[in-house]
């Protein structure tokens, strides 16, 4: 095999063929590539290894036992969380009727065996990159939701500032909106709190003045004045006995000087 510069993009990939020796070459090559091979022999133990790890993508043969490449893109169709791995097949079968069966089900490429190390490594490269820009996909769709579940937050006042720190550190026009929206939601806070303290400060002087205003309504009133005006008429009687009780002991003191 010649040997090549190690590709720019990396990535892991399960191998699926129950030819041992077929699986060697295929890991050795892998290996000089840079790429992290698993090596299992059959589609069984192939989903069994997609239940516990992640892989970039799989290399995949057709006839198998117990399950084949046909059963194993089935599966991988229907489930959400493989769909969208990039499956390229490698198989020595060469009719046209399997090559049409495996893209129909899913699978982005058909390699011949033996297979040609510029050709696989030419679609491995291919299909890392679509992969890649995907998932790229994928996540700038995910973060988009943030900002709009964000503005939702806003709205039902329970946005968290903290919820746009992972969108707010991106270089892009995204991350740009993010950081202009967390701005703009902190304002809208500061103001929603300062309108608060306002509100509880007139509360208090509505409090206040009305309490004020029951005084006054009290003390206005035709019984309070009734009251006011008998208290005063008993001072004034009370302050007439004690001038009268000062005179009759000026008096008698007068009387016993004389």
């Amino acid at each position: 095999m010649q040997k090549h510069p190690p590709p720019s993009i990396t990535g892991s990939i399960l191998v699926v063929d129950d030819n041992n020796v077929n699986r060697i070459m295929l890991s050795r090559y892998l290996g000089r590539l840079n790429y992290e091979a698993t090596l299992v022999e059959n589609g069984q133990q192939a989903l069994e290894k997609l239940q516990d790890e992640i892989f970039d993508l799989i290399l995949l043969d057709v006839q198998m036992p117990e399950m084949d490449g046909y059963q194993v893109l089935e599966h991988l169709k229907a489930d959400p969380r493989w769909r969208d791995i990039p499956v390229i097949i490698i198989s020595a079968v060469d009719e046209i009727e399997s090559i049409v069966k495996c893209i129909e089900l899913g699978a982005q490429d058909y390699l011949h065996k033996p297979f040609n190390p510029v050709l696989l490594r030419a679609r491995l490269t291919a299909c890392l990159e679509r992969k890649r820009l995907r998932d790229q996909e994928v996540e700038y769709l995910r973060q988009v939701s943030l900002v709009t579940a964000a503005a939702a937050a806003i709205k039902a006042n329970t946005f968290e500032l903290e919820s746009l720190d992972e969108v707010a550190r991106r270089d892009d026009e995204l991350g740009q909106l993010a950081t202009v929206f967390q701005e703009m939601a902190h304002q809208v806070y500061a103001r929603e709190q300062q309108l608060q303290q306002q509100v509880q400060q007139l509360r208090i002087e509505i409090d206040q003045t009305g309490k004020a205003r029951e005084v006054a309504d009290i003390t206005e009133s035709d019984y309070f004045q009734h009251l006011l005006g008998k208290a005063d008429e008993l001072r004034n009687r009370i302050k007439g006995n004690e001038e009268d009780a000062m005179q009759g002991n000026a008096a008698k003191k007068l009387d016993n000087e004389v």
